[in-house]
């Protein structure tokens, strides 16, 4: 592999793994507290469909790289309310968290669609529900005095997103907060033992609502973070990712440090399976191209397969709490 495809492809691997990332810690707060959020697909699509909607149409006097904050914010409000939503039902309503979840995932993949439909119907007297916005304005070239650095500076800083930058500080806050603040505790102590929790007086309820509120927020921004460095176009899916980023919330142990490098290994597998064409010893294999796009779900399975035993999902997981019961 020379240089210049390896530049590619790592950069490629970091355009696949940030959205994992900041989806699988979305779905990290959510589960810590004891909520069991399938819904993370469902809550990308809106996070992306409304971000795309306020980045395509913002005013061309807006800085792009402010655009681009704004639609992150936009898309974050987004899947903050969705997620009120999943936290009504599965806490207040005590329904099944999965159906619950695969409610939202159903709801969204059509209204996305159909909205994005009576757009363009109403601005450009067309019924394609592919919604077109230029992607290349938020590229940034080189970060000066950064970009020269070897190896790193060609990864990390050059042909670069600010949303890269903002997702590992989002890991940060993240690990932070779990680990380093009385919300932290409180929110693991009603993933693990929500009863112990009451006693001493913590609200089960508004932690959960927080974790689950927190998650969709952190869902809406991945599902626009996925989009924008891979396409100039949002055509109502984001490829699976919300279910990936399940997989990497497994497979990383529901902890936010592991989180990071199990989003590495699904991005790489993905990069890979993209950039298989540029790669001559996986070019000259003459394997059909379908084979490398499914690899990375592939690679899914099988690394669940053999780690998921291993792992320790919070004792209190998926189940409603009652104040009441024991």
């Amino acid at each position: 592999m020379t240089g210049e495809v390896f530049n590619v492809v790592m950069r490629s691997t970091l355009f696949f793994s940030i959205p994992l990332m900041i989806v699988a810690l979305g779905g990290l707060f959510s589960e810590k507290s004891g909520v069991v959020n399938i819904a993370l697909e469902g809550k990308m699509l809106m996070g992306a469909f409304a971000g795309v909607l306020f980045i395509g149409n913002a005013p061309e006097a807006i800085p792009s790289q402010l655009i681009l904050v704004l639609g992150m914010l936009v898309a974050m409000v987004t899947g903050l309310v969705v997620s009120i939503l999943h936290a009504y039902a599965a806490i207040h309503l005590k329904a099944n968290q999965i159906i619950s979840g695969i409610a939202i995932n159903m709801f969204a993949a059509a209204f996305v669609v159909y909205a994005a439909m009576q757009i363009n119907l109403t601005t450009q007297g067309l019924h394609s529900h592919n919604m077109r916005f230029n992607g290349t304005q938020f590229v940034i070239e080189s970060v000066p005095g950064l970009s020269s650095i070897p190896i790193i500076g060609p990864m990390f800083f050059q042909n670069a997103y600010i949303t890269t930058y903002i997702a590992f500080g989002i890991l940060a806050v993240a690990a932070f907060v779990l680990y380093k603040t009385k919300f932290g505790l409180r929110l693991r102590a009603c993933g693990e033992h929500p009863h112990a929790a009451d006693s001493v007086g913590v609200s089960v309820v508004k932690i959960r609502y927080a974790g689950v509120l927190i998650s969709g927020a952190l869902a809406g921004i991945g599902g626009l973070v996925y989009i924008v460095p891979i396409s100039n176009m949002f055509s109502g899916n984001v490829a699976g990712y919300g279910f990936l980023a399940l997989a990497v919330l497994i497979f990383g142990g529901w902890h936010p440090g592991k989180i990071l490098f199990a989003a590495f290994f699904f991005g790489l597998t993905q990069a890979i399976s993209n950039s298989a064409g540029s790669i001559a010893f996986l070019a000259a294999l003459n394997v059909p191209v379908q084979f490398y796009r499914m690899s990375p779900y592939v690679a899914t399975l099988i690394v669940l397969a053999f780690t998921s035993k291993n792992t320790m999902a919070p004792k209190a997981i998926g189940q409603p709490y009652d104040k009441g019961g024991r």
